[in-house]
């Protein structure tokens, strides 16, 4: 079932979402050589915690039985999504995709950014460069009156005639009370198929676009999802409520940028 939310759920969605950005935004100030993943999710598990909210991730049920056991999804280089926070230090040259989800006020909020580590090689960061516009494109999908697919086809079509992988077996979703609701918002698509978008109707869309093909595996620990072929991944996300005319986004990447200097 799809909730729509009222005016004043959007706001409260704001604030959980806000805060998200917000803690990727003190994570920004951290990641560079030599720090572990592991440092990283204390951070931002009191951080979330010091802020009054629950990181929804942490003990986040999954399908083979295990629950995560971090408040932040941290993947490297050829890790898509779910990657597990350890005690391995990050490299100069390495990507990581760090997504993060709270519960404020009754609320969820989520979104994923992917960083650079020190040096990226062109390619790379050419990945990440398409994959954040490719979010854009489909946010502009995101209005009253269109569908699903055409959130997915914008996507789709940016990345795969430059000759990007879009992974098909995971998808952005609904999100409200709960982190996981109706409907699932796939990075594929025909233009005019799939759920009618309504106002009120609150989304997270999240390309997740790997540099060779979009062939993934799972790892033995049932979460940190792989390319097959060892070639880096992308993952970009926000939530947004349904409007007329433009999207309301409700996460942030401004306190990212101001780390950044972007």
């Amino acid at each position: 079932m799809i909730f729509l939310k009222t005016e004043d759920e959007i706001e409260l969605m704001r604030q959980s979402n806000r805060l998200v950005g917000k803690t990727l935004g003190e994570l920004a100030k951290l990641i560079k050589p030599g720090i572990t993943t592991a440092e990283l999710d204390r951070v931002a598990e009191e951080f979330i915690r010091d802020n009054g909210a629950i990181p929804t991730f942490k003990g986040f049920p999954g399908s083979f039985g295990t629950n995560f056991p971090g408040s932040i999804c941290v993947s490297v280089n050829d890790q898509v999504v779910h990657g597990i926070p350890n005690d391995d230090p990050l490299k100069d040259g390495d990507i990581i995709s760090v997504d993060c989800g709270t519960l404020l006020n009754g609320f969820c909020g989520d979104s994923a950014y992917t960083f650079c580590v020190g040096e990226v090689d062109d390619k790379t960061k050419k990945l990440l460069e398409i994959t954040k516009e490719s979010l854009y494109l489909g946010i502009e999908n995101a209005i009253v009156g269109k569908r699903i697919g055409d959130i997915g086809y914008a996507v789709q079509q940016h990345c795969e005639p430059k000759g990007y992988g879009v992974v098909r077996e995971f998808v952005g979703h609904g999100i409200g009370k709960d982190m996981h609701e109706d409907p699932q918002v796939p990075n594929y698509g025909r233009r005019g198929t799939g759920s009618l978008l309504k106002k009120g109707m609150c989304i997270a869309i999240e390309p997740m676009v790997t540099l060779g093909d979009r062939n993934i595996v799972m790892e033995s620990d049932g979460w940190t999802v792989r390319t097959k072929d060892g070639k880096p991944a992308a993952h970009f996300e926000h939530t947004v409520a349904v409007c007329h005319g433009k999207a309301d986004i409700l996460s942030t990447f401004e306190y990212i940028e101001e780390v950044l200097g972007e």
